[in-house]
C-alpha cells in the first residue's frame, strides 16, 4: 500500500500525511497500537492550541472510530462525525473551518460496511420517508443514478465517492484548495471483517 500511495500524485504534505494514517491503520490492524498521546499531560498541552494533521469526515457509527482505526491520540486528527457521512451545510463549513483556519492539508472521507443510512435508503427509496429527511436527501441522490446498486457496502463506496463531488461543488473554499495543491481528498473504505482501511 505504502508504494502504491507513494506512487500517486499527491502532494507532498498530504502524501506524508496519508501514508502515517495508513500505517497507523497497519498496527490498529496486527493489534500493536504506538499511540502514546492519549492521557491529561497531552490534553494540557493542547489546552489553548490545536495542531491536527488532518481532517477526517466519518460515519457516526459506534464502530467507526478514527482515532483508534488510525492509531492516534489527541490533537493529531479534527475529526467530523455525521450519520452515513453525509454532506449538509454544518458539515461543508466544518470541512471549511479545518482547509481555511487549521490549513490541513488532507482530508479522509470515510466511509464502512454495514452502513445502517446505506440500508435504510435502500429500504425506502425512492420513497420520502418521514424520518432522516435531510439524511435521506444526501443519499439517494446515488441511487438516483444506479437504482440497481444491491450490495450495501458498493453502495456506500459511491456515496463516498458521491460526497467528495458535493464538497468541491458547494465549497468554493475546499474547491481552491484542491486546485491549489493545498488539499488532497482520499476517499477511504473501512473493511469490518478485516480492520483494513481501502483507498477508493
Amino acid at each position: 500500500m505504502d508504494k502504491w500511495v507513494s506512487s500517486l500524485e499527491i502532494p507532498i504534505k498530504a502524501k506524508k500525511e496519508l501514508i502515517k494514517l495508513l500505517n497507523g491503520n497497519k498496527n490498529f490492524v496486527n493489534g500493536t497500537p504506538t499511540a502514546k498521546n492519549m492521557c491529561l499531560e497531552t490534553l494540557r498541552k493542547y489546552a489553548f492550541h490545536q495542531e491536527p494533521y488532518a481532517v477526517v469526515l466519518s460515519c457516526s457509527d459506534s464502530r467507526v472510530v478514527p482515532e483508534i482505526i488510525f492509531d492516534c491520540g489527541i490533537g493529531e486528527l479534527f475529526v467530523i462525525r455525521v450519520a452515513g457521512i453525509t454532506a449538509g451545510p454544518n458539515v461543508i463549513e466544518s470541512i471549511e473551518y479545518a482547509v481555511k483556519k487549521l490549513k490541513l492539508p488532507l482530508l479522509i472521507l470515510l466511509g464502512h460496511d454495514d452502513c445502517g443510512v446505506m440500508k435504510y435508503a435502500k429500504d425506502h427509496y425512492p420513497n420520502e420517508t418521514e424520518d432522516f429527511k435531510s439524511i435521506m436527501s444526501c443519499v439517494y441522490p446515488v441511487l438516483d443514478k444506479n437504482e440497481d446498486i444491491t450490495c450495501h457496502n458498493y453502495f456506500a463506496q459511491q456515496h463516498t465517492i458521491w460526497v467528495e463531488n458535493v464538497l468541491l461543488q458547494k465549497s468554493k473554499i475546499i474547491k481552491q484548495a484542491v486546485q491549489n495543491g493545498e488539499l488532497y481528498i482520499a476517499k477511504c473504505h473501512f473493511d469490518h471483517s478485516t480492520g483494513i482501511v481501502s483507498l477508493i
